[in-house]
């Protein structure tokens, strides 16, 4: 939604303390991670992290506006209208923020608006590399990791990458919010999957939080992808730099 001018405009009204962050998709967990940084060291409280997106304003900036009725390639995604947000403390009942890995901007050329899945998906891989070689764990150590929006078409590239760098997904549930936030077989509008800044917040503050407050999940790592191209950067043929974030969730006790 022309990148944060959408919550700066709500910011303004509400008379409190606010920082916009904008990393594309990704942006659930890159302030879900500085929220949770600046609880624990004391600098806050309280803190609220949230992100939204619409399909109509994404696509009207990015790639042909929905009323075009232009046809879309198989392997491109489908926006969410959706918005999730938690809020962080240093007390509570909820599932404790144990760990967050910050991702690194990546950029393999990609350059097609449509193929977010391929241009993401080797951010998530290293940034799921990265957090194993930063915390000594394996992926059987978490019930579930899920990404934020690969899709069909990411999603088994970051396992092949993943496999290559010798990390074994399968000992774990490896899914990916954009294929779990849609039922594919009854909506097929769909396409590859779903994306969007809100993509991984409604999965993740809704869906599994509700599955681990249930106690069939214990630890999930959240691995939110970003495509960090704007309206300018790909009219101007530029390709896309992508990044992920990984924040662990764990239930106490």
């Amino acid at each position: 939604m022309n990148q944060i001018i959408s919550s700066s405009f709500a910011a303004r009204k509400m008379g409190v303390p606010y920082i916009g962050v904008f990393g594309a998709c990704s942006t659930s967990m890159e302030s879900l991670a500085m929220a949770s940084l600046m609880v624990d060291s004391g600098a806050a409280q309280y803190a609220m992290a949230g992100t939204a997106s619409h399909n109509c304003t994404v696509e009207k900036q990015f790639r042909y506006p929905t009323e075009y009725g232009s046809q879309k390639p198989p392997y491109a995604q489908y926006t969410i209208t959706g918005a999730g947000c938690s809020v962080v403390s240093a007390q509570g009942t909820g599932p404790q923020i144990t760990y967050a890995t910050i991702g690194k901007v990546m950029d393999l050329g990609i350059k097609d608006p449509f193929n977010m899945g391929t241009a993401m998906a080797p951010a998530a891989a290293d940034t799921i590399s990265a957090h194993m070689k930063d915390t000594g764990r394996t992926p059987g150590y978490y019930d579930l990791i899920v990404t934020g929006d690969l899709a069909s078409v990411g999603l088994p590239i970051a396992k092949e990458l993943l496999q290559k760098e010798g990390i074994r997904m399968e000992e774990t549930d490896f899914r990916d919010c954009g294929l779990m936030i849609y039922d594919r077989d009854k909506q097929k509008y769909v396409l590859a999957g779903g994306s969007g800044c809100g993509c991984s917040a409604v999965v993740t503050y809704g869906h599994i939080l509700k599955r681990m407050r249930r106690g069939e999940l214990k630890k999930v790592l959240v691995v939110a992808t970003g495509a960090l191209l704007s309206p300018l950067s790909y009219q101007q043929g530029e390709s896309i730099p992508c990044i992920a974030h990984a924040v662990a969730l764990e239930m106490g006790g």
